[in-house]
């Protein structure tokens, strides 16, 4: 019998230091590959696949231009070509499966991107190409987690699947505190009013609105993004 996905169309966002595995910094050539077979996977199972992707294994905005003493929109700008950079990284990983990729920008450079336009970005989807958001939105102070709520949306996706370290939100770092409660199901207003760490606030009061599901799971675990895929309960569920 067929496994059948319980999603058609998702959307996943990747933080930079989910590319950067065990290193200190830029991309683990390991962890891309691995990644890009676990999506390849799903592909294959007629599922619509489009990635945001962070830079913070590149460079950080916000905390890269405190760090510099530079100004918060420079060093936003500067985050967002980091996200470039990762981008076709991953769009070398994938093609090297033999799928067909796109990576859409929200700051224009034709020689390496496409300008990001949503009836382009859905009609590649359509056409059974593996979609990649670089840039963001394209404007500073807005995050990499608002940039996934925002075209998730766009493209009308049934769900943001949220890579992280670990298997789901806890009510404290379950790497700090054996005592970490972990949470199966949350409410979006319960992830605002206590200030949980799932999505910056902007992303998750996006999706409270418009009524986007966001999972949240451990990408160390190969398979997981299948698994979820394919409805098994794993993480945190927040709708």
């Amino acid at each position: 019998m067929k496994e059948k996905p319980v999603y058609k169309r998702v959307v996943l966002k990747l933080s930079g230091e989910a590319l950067q595995g065990k290193q200190a910094h830029g991309i683990d050539a390991a962890v891309l590959v691995s990644l890009a077979q676990q999506i390849v996977e799903v592909h294959r199972m007629g599922v619509q696949v489009a990635i945001v992707l962070g830079g913070g294994n590149i460079f950080r905005g916000q905390s890269g231009a405190a760090h510099h003493k530079m100004d918060r929109a420079v060093g936003d700008y500067m985050g967002m070509l980091a996200t470039v950079i990762n981008g076709l990284a991953f769009q070398d990983a994938i093609e090297k499966f033999g799928l067909q990729t796109r990576v859409m920008t929200a700051i224009e450079m034709h020689q390496i991107a496409e300008p990001y336009i949503r009836r382009r970005a859905i009609s590649h989807l359509e056409n059974g190409r593996i979609v990649i958001f670089v840039a963001g939105t394209g404007n500073p102070y807005f995050t990499t987690d608002t940039a996934a709520a925002l075209r998730a949306m766009e493209i009308n996706a049934d769900v943001i699947l949220k890579a992280t370290k670990v298997d789901g939100v806890y009510s404290a770092d379950p790497l700090k505190d054996k005592n970490a409660k972990k949470f199966t199901d949350l409410k979006y207003l319960d992830v605002l009013k206590e200030g949980m760490k799932v999505m910056d606030a902007t992303a998750v009061s996006l999706c409270m609105d418009n009524k986007l599901p966001i999972v949240v799971f451990n990408l160390l675990i190969e398979g997981n993004i299948k698994r979820i895929i394919l409805g098994e309960k794993l993480g945190t569920v927040v709708d």
